[in-house]
């Protein structure tokens, strides 16, 4: 589990200069959740990752990944329970070779070069990248790139994955298809997951919503019960996936629509069946 306890932080040069980046924070993430965290820029999510892979340390409050305190005393045990993705696959990719690559993290573990292979070609498998483990980075597409850094993550075995904005300079369609591949790897492998992000498009494929703003939760539920908050998602400066705020604006106008609308096959049946309520046409 994650754990944050009454968790703040702030960046400081010195008093005057002090800036509050999370301000009393409280949230557990059970193993094996999909969780999707949304917020606008400065509402704290870069700070809330950097802080779940011992980056940097809570001001105040306690952070604990699997029970291990995140602290100097235990950087590289939380790092081994907790793998992040990065918006850039460039910027995490570090060697030649597809193979090569993805054999970096556990090869700085320490582990025996039988118990490297094995990692390395159960990663690959999993993300559909077997047939180009000879290729060099350079020759991949974007959304291979992001695929190899998955696998690379992958390979380190973490109870945890932070996906810290991957999709956002990938295609729709490949987008779609990365979160799919993690969502399955999730419910495959019992792993957590903790996607960061800014499309709301993604978020509602998760299991639970977190919303942040100025360095706290501000709701935090299904993607039915955050997305239904229509008024507070805009006092907060966020959008709202468009049948969500279209079931918001009619309901306000009258109609009676039943059940939760998260995209436009969840309207037009409510919609049908608001236009017909009768069980027998």
């Amino acid at each position: 589990m994650i754990e944050l306890d009454n968790v703040s932080f702030t960046y400081r040069t010195n008093e005057a200069d002090a800036v509050p980046a999370l301000r009393n924070l409280g949230l557990n993430v059970e193993s094996g959740q999909l969780v999707a965290i949304i917020g606008h820029n400065g509402s704290g999510k870069s700070t809330l990752v950097k802080l779940l892979t011992a980056v940097l340390y809570p001001t105040e409050g306690n952070v604990r990944i699997d029970g291990v305190p995140v602290d100097g005393a235990h950087q590289w045990d939380v790092r081994r329970r907790i793998s992040v993705v990065f918006q850039d696959p460039d910027d995490q990719l570090v060697m030649n070779r597809v193979v090569d690559d993805v054999a970096f993290g556990p090869e700085n573990l320490g582990l025996p070069r039988e118990e490297i292979s094995e990692r390395v070609g159960s990663s690959l498998r999993m993300l559909g990248l077997q047939d180009i483990g000879e290729r060099l980075i350079e020759d991949l597409s974007p959304g291979q790139k992001q695929r190899v850094a998955i696998a690379g993550a992958l390979a380190m075995r973490p109870m945890f994955l932070i996906l810290d904005e991957p999709t956002s300079l990938l295609p729709v369609p490949v987008a779609m298809r990365l979160i799919s591949t993690v969502t399955d790897l999730s419910r495959r492998e019992g792993m957590g997951v903790l996607h960061i992000t800014h499309s709301m498009y993604e978020a509602v494929l998760f299991e639970r919503v977190v919303v942040m703003d100025a360095g706290r939760i501000v709701l935090d539920g299904t993607p039915a019960e955050v997305f239904g908050n229509v008024d507070r998602l805009r006092e907060v400066g966020l959008d709202v996936p468009l049948a969500a705020s279209l079931a918001h604006r009619l309901r306000a106008r009258g109609i009676p629509l039943e059940g939760d609308i998260l995209n436009t096959g969840d309207l037009r049946a409510a919609l049908s069946v608001a236009a017909d309520p009768s069980p027998f046409g």
